[in-house]
């Protein structure tokens, strides 16, 4: 079996969902499974759906910091992102990829991130709902949505992580346990180059992953880039939605 592999470098937030979003919406008519990873310049905070912006980002920082600020269409809670590999995967419901339990299908496609740690010298563990550990602390977190009879997924790897750059723009409830909120998630949060005690690259880690999805799913994954159709509909997506303040402020 063969899947399409997208391998993208840095990319505008708004695009990277657009282009997830037009990934999804193409599927049934692209005809076969598309893995993509990329990464996000300028730096980025993404919110989930049922998020809202006011509440949980300090967007005053992040506009003077030049850090976009992107509601995502899959659910979830805020994600700053910066040095890591993100990935999308995009396949039909029925094609039997991926089971139709949610938390079934969690687990198969995170066990593509669990191979290829195993590539990097990692052994990664997934825990329900959507995350992955490594000796005991969280290197992934995943969301998903169901769409047209097509499922995406999509989630971010830490190789590398700042969670005290991370908590200056996000908002914290309680700022008298902001310092052991802090001191809590460092103990709970890791990140790829932390746990193997060296500096992998970017693309070091997309090979591995890449080898990962392919002993998962025991398919071959072949560079194809974006359809011309493909490319309208993201740049389309992007300027009427995930660019637009009525989206992002929607809660």
């Amino acid at each position: 079996m063969e899947f399409r592999f997208i391998l993208d470098d840095y990319v505008k937030p708004a695009m990277n969902m657009a282009i997830d979003e037009a990934l999804l919406k193409n599927c049934l008519a692209y005809g076969k499974p598309t893995v993509r990873f990329y990464r996000w310049k300028p730096r980025a905070v993404t919110i989930g759906y049922f998020q809202s912006l006011e509440q949980e980002v300090d967007t005053a920082k992040c506009a003077a910091e030049g850090i976009d600020c992107i509601r995502r269409s899959t659910g979830g809670g805020a994600v700053y992102h910066d040095s890591e590999l993100t990935y999308s995967f995009v396949c039909p419901l029925d094609s039997g990829l991926v089971p139709k339990n949610i938390l079934d299908s969690y687990r198969k496609v995170c066990g593509a991130l669990v191979h290829g740690l195993r590539e990097l010298g990692l052994q990664a563990a997934f825990v329900p709902l959507n995350d992955l550990i490594v000796n005991g602390r969280k290197v992934s977190g995943n969301a998903q949505t169901r769409k047209e009879k097509t499922i995406l997924q999509h989630g971010t790897l830490l190789i590398d992580v700042d969670v005290d750059k991370m908590f200056s723009l996000l908002k914290v409830p309680n700022e008298k346990i902001r310092d052991k909120l802090i001191s809590d998630v460092k103990q709970r949060v890791t990140s790829v180059n932390q746990e193997a005690g060296k500096k992998y690259s970017y693309f070091e880690v997309a090979a591995a992953i890449r080898k990962g999805f392919e002993e998962n799913f025991h398919a071959r994954l072949v560079e194809e880039p974006l359809t011309p159709e493909e490319r309208q509909l993201a740049e389309k997506i992007a300027v009427e939605k995930f660019l637009k303040p009525d989206w992002t402020r929607m809660r």
